[in-house]
């Protein structure tokens, strides 16, 4: 990748630089090339996996001349690893492997394209929406509330799905994109992105560019290009089956929009929100969850804190103390006959798919999301 970037600085406009860094976004290419190479005579068994995929680069507008460019910097990278063993057959079979991939990516997201341009209310590329509301949701995550700043209808959307957002920085060269979930249900005359603060976490790792600039330079009133909804993680509005909803921190948003979608459209659906934060301060939604939950009888709402504040325990704010754990569920939940949503950090999300899979709830029952590049919750 680094190569990549000196050989075409502009695709910098296009690539999250912070995942750069920490090298989520390199092994998640290489990952991706290896499967598909090596399902190169039958694509059907990662189909699931390259959707996923090109839904994201058609959020991000990845066009098909950039295909080349990224092919040219791979080979290279190859031909360097591999040194003297890199011969013409072998660098000539992975050229012929990534056209292929290619194609398929590039047939894919021109549907995609097609579908998000041509649906009622629809649009090609980014679209200037109004942040009309901004609230603080917790003492690290805002909401923005986002209408078209034409005024023209917003199209559909399956909750669980996002937008990505197209920021241009003050004294930075390049455009930074970032895609954030809905966060609330379909049908409003407006689009909700809620957005964590994120504080450095290192010396290599810098704040968040973007989430501090929306906290702290954004207000009601300013614009954000934005692209049309895409994602392949969403609620099966298609099935009755009871519903298990859990987050960690910031990977409520997806979470947000499937709850209230059920409220509004399948009110006699059974759902479980459980919610593992750090303490009541950091909990966004907090008061709007438990208002849900005594509201409406097919809601069971619960909280995990793993450090507690004082006051969390005084006002007994929350349910658990620690950390989610595959006996505390089996204490809370009637069986494991449900659809299984998570969202969270990539350590959280392993331990719960740990605790599903060990508990014998299908794998076609268990859905989550990661935010940023694609990792393996089994490795």
């Amino acid at each position: 990748m680094k190569k990549l970037f000196e050989n075409h600085p502009e695709l910098k406009n296009v690539f999250n630089m912070t995942h750069q860094i920490t090298g989520h976004q390199p092994k998640a290419l290489a990952n991706a090339v290896y499967a598909a190479a090596a399902n190169i005579e039958d694509m059907s068994a990662i189909m699931p996996a390259l959707e996923r995929i090109g839904q994201k680069h058609r959020s991000l507008q990845i066009k098909p001349e950039q295909y080349p460019i990224v092919g040219e910097n791979l080979l290279g990278a190859i031909k360097e690893v591999l040194g003297d063993a890199a011969t013409d057959e072998i660098i000539d079979a992975w050229a012929d492997a990534y056209e292929v991939i290619s194609d398929v990516f590039i047939r894919m997201e021109n549907r995609l394209y097609k579908t998000a341009e041509t649906q009622p209310g629809g649009w090609a590329g980014f679209k200037d929406f109004i942040i009309d509301r901004k609230v603080e949701e917790s003492e690290v995550i805002t909401s923005f509330y986002l209408k078209p700043k034409d005024g023209k209808e917003l199209p559909q959307y399956i909750p669980g799905q996002y937008i990505t957002v197209k920021i241009d920085i003050e004294k930075e060269k390049y455009t930074h994109l970032r895609q954030y979930s809905l966060s609330d249900r379909p049908g409003n005359d407006y689009y909700r992105i809620s957005v964590k603060r994120e504080d450095p976490k290192s010396e290599e790792l810098p704040p968040g560019v973007v989430s501090t600039d929306l906290h702290e330079l954004f207000n009601e009133g300013d614009i954000l290009p934005i692209s049309a909804p895409a994602g392949d993680f969403y609620l099966d509005m298609n099935s009755n089956t009871p519903v298990v909803l859990i987050c960690g921190g910031v990977g409520i948003t997806p979470l947000m929009s499937m709850l209230n979608t059920i409220i509004e459209k399948q009110p006699d659906r059974k759902v479980y929100f459980i919610h593992a934060v750090m303490n009541g301060k950091v909990q966004a939604f907090k008061d709007y969850i438990k208002q849900v939950a005594a509201k409406e009888p097919n809601v069971e709402a619960y909280s995990i804190y793993s450090h507690p504040t004082e006051e969390d325990k005084k006002n007994k704010a929350f349910d658990k103390e620690g950390f989610i754990t595959l006996e505390w569920m089996k204490e809370i939940l009637p069986n494991n006959d449900s659809q299984f949503y998570f969202c969270g950090p990539e350590p959280f999300m392993k331990v719960v798919n740990r605790a599903l899979l060990d508990w014998g709830v299908p794998k076609e029952n268990i859905r989550y999301e990661f935010f940023g590049s694609f990792g393996d919750l089994e490795d």
